[in-house]
């Protein structure tokens, strides 16, 4: 006769049945948005980062600019508020916001949710701004092509050996608010050497959307997103 599990060997394996029915309800969602953005012939782009890493600076420059002539939509992830969307959506981009309360992340059914309420005629990029966190989103894919990991000058230049899973995910990787990287003693080249040894596919890029250190190069990533229709 089998030995009942006790009661902490109980907890444990529910904990892991319904972390894995949770991941692969939102895989199947996740199928379902990349088909849809593919049909709308739109790449989608999953921005992930601390809180502070310039990730809603970079976005509204970047509906304001690039956005200006390649027609672009948003999805806002935050706990609460919906102040990012409104920021945002000063740039007339279409902006969607998704309160997710105490979630730590977003996952692919809150995004199809949102990205149904928002107009997407003639949309080319969908970007998905993620809550503000380096452990959670790392397990859930929310249909997108590009997988963009910020990482910022305020932070430290071991973010990617310290939180390597969202790290081995990125295609891309930016370095943000690298303008006054030498203020706050942050080592540029270590964080970029650091983020290659851990993640060697990724694209690493050095900018700063206040001053527009390495603006035109994202730019050109986004522009050769749009022309291939795919990341």
């Amino acid at each position: 006769m089998p030995t009942p599990l006790a009661p902490s060997a109980q907890k444990a394996t529910r904990t892991v049945e319904l972390r894995l029915s949770l991941l692969e309800s939102n895989d199947r969602q996740a199928v379902a948005n990349r088909r849809r953005f593919k049909e709308l012939g739109m790449v989608a782009l999953n921005l992930v980062s601390s809180p502070g890493s310039g990730k809603t600076t970079l976005l509204e420059r970047t509906l304001a600019e690039f956005g200006a002539a390649t027609r672009c939509a948003a999805v806002v992830g935050d706990l609460a508020t919906d102040n990012d969307a409104r920021r945002l959506g000063r740039t007339r981009a279409p902006v969607a916001q998704i309160t997710t309360g105490s979630a730590c992340h977003l996952d692919a059914g809150m995004v199809a949710r949102a990205v149904g309420g928002l107009d997407l005629a003639g949309a080319r990029i969908l970007f998905i701004e993620n809550v503000g966190n380096l452990v959670c989103p790392a397990s859930f894919d929310l249909g997108e092509q590009v997988r963009v990991v910020l990482l910022s000058a305020a932070e430290g230049e071991d973010k990617p050996l310290k939180y390597p899973p969202i790290f081995k995910s990125a295609h891309v990787v930016l370095l943000t608010k690298v303008d006054v990287a030498g203020v706050l003693g942050f080592d540029v080249e270590a964080a970029a050497q650091n983020v290659r040894r851990i993640a060697p596919q990724a694209r690493v890029i050095r900018l700063s959307a206040k001053s527009g250190e390495g603006i035109k190069e994202w730019y050109d990533l986004l522009g050769s997103l749009v022309n291939s229709g795919k990341g």
